[in-house]
């Protein structure tokens, strides 16, 4: 890969995350200024879920067989970015996420063929994609950083407006004409039959006949649901306790996201596949607990704590996945074992707990006060719970080498 291609690759993953970074961290803060019930913004950060499970259709059945990926990404990001800047102006709640929905539709898709961009220009993807990848992660954090310390000085109480959905929207405009730049992607399967099962990964079903990998499964779709409750309600929570530049704290999880994962390597000698699996799913549990007892007076450092408690709760558990499945899938059904476990995480399990979210903070909520210490504890004790399973029925005895730690990022 030369460096004008690693340049306009790294370009793209930076004005890609820094798309999603702008508008999902503050949206549920957003929402509920405009009087949203919890189970309304439940709703809106499903309408994400949902763009993720029907990404893989999308990219299967059209992008794959019939446009070059930079050119479809391009039309996706200028059409996304014209309906993004248009609900951020709407007003009632069915519109709001109905408009979310179309947004969403146009974006999730466009992680795919980010991916499939970067790897067609790759000689050497284990160690080329991740000093690509990584600027994705920098685009995120600049995001928050933009709208805390940059947009902030502009505009009061700036994550209770729609102004960071109105910058997602233009940097979204930006990205479509930008895609036309980059490097030619034809359509990789042009002429071939696919079928449904393809899409889903479902060549990876028969995977599920080894029992540890079916507890696996079952269990990643499991502690995707507690997840949701951060990314719905976290930003939420920390307004409301009176932190200050919100989202640019919370981009020290991006940052910490970032250093476990050069970590990594160091930890897979030391714990193996179980044990780096199961602090993950325990570091949610963790997570949630310390927003549960902090506050802004002197517990402020557990707040804190559980921000930068992001790294191991993304790397041990997502990246770590990725990894097992490339262990355990034959090279025949690899990419289809990996979409399978993407769709069934980042689209099914976070479906469902975006709705159960939404339903949890409306139970914990008495007169317009919520209880978060109710609500927080909720998804920790279900982390806790599928922890405890994971850790009681799983025994793969394979473990992964040392030489297989470069996962495929999503």
């Amino acid at each position: 890969m030369n460096t004008k291609n690693y340049t306009l690759l790294s370009t793209m993953m930076f004005l890609q995350f820094f798309i999603w970074g702008a508008w999902f961290v503050t949206l549920g803060t957003y929402l509920s200024s405009t009087g949203f019930s919890g189970t309304e913004i439940g709703s809106a950060f499903l309408m994400n879920n949902i763009g993720a499970i029907i990404s893989p259709f999308f990219i299967g059945l059209i992008a794959d067989r019939f446009f070059a990926a930079e050119k479809i990404m391009g039309v996706l990001h200028i059409a996304g970015g014209l309906v993004l800047y248009y609900v951020s102006d709407l007003t009632t709640a069915g519109s709001i996420i109905f408009g979310l929905l179309i947004y969403n539709v146009c974006y999730m898709p466009t992680l795919a063929l980010a991916n499939t961009i970067s790897f067609n220009q790759m000689t050497s993807p284990d160690t080329q994609f991740p000093k690509v990848r990584i600027w994705g992660t920098i685009g995120w954090i600049v995001a928050g950083l933009v709208i805390s310390y940059g947009l902030a000085a502009s505009y009061n109480n700036i994550e209770t407006t729609a102004i960071p959905m109105k910058m997602a929207a233009i940097a979204s405009l930006v990205m479509g004409l930008f895609s036309f730049a980059l490097p030619k992607t034809p359509a990789q399967n042009t002429g071939k039959k696919t079928t449904i099962g393809d899409i889903l990964g479902l060549d990876a079903l028969a995977l599920m006949k080894d029992r540890s990998f079916a507890i696996f499964a079952l269990c990643s779709l499991l502690i995707s649901i507690p997840l949701a409750f951060y990314y719905a309600f976290a930003n939420l929570y920390f307004n409301e306790l009176g932190m200050e530049n919100v989202a640019g704290t919370m981009t020290l999880g991006q940052m910490s996201e970032a250093g476990f994962m050069a970590l990594m390597p160091f930890f897979f000698r030391r714990l193996g596949v179980k044990w780096m699996l199961l602090v993950g799913m325990l570091a949610w549990a963790v997570r949630y607990a310390l927003f549960a007892a902090g506050d802004m007076q002197t517990g402020a450092w557990m707040l804190y704590a559980g921000i930068v408690l992001h790294g191991i709760c993304y790397d041990f558990f997502f990246v770590t996945g990725q990894i097992y499945v490339d262990r355990k899938a034959d090279k025949s059904i690899r990419a289809s074992a990996q979409g399978f476990i993407s769709l069934i995480t980042y689209g099914v399990g976070l479906a469902i707990g975006s709705s159960l979210s939404g339903i949890v903070v409306d139970y914990f909520t008495q007169d317009g006060v919520k209880d978060w210490i109710g609500i927080w504890m909720t998804p920790c004790l279900f982390a806790i719970v599928v922890a405890m399973l994971f850790a009681l029925t799983f025994n793969d005895k394979e473990d992964v080498a040392d030489e297989a730690l470069q996962p495929t990022t999503p």
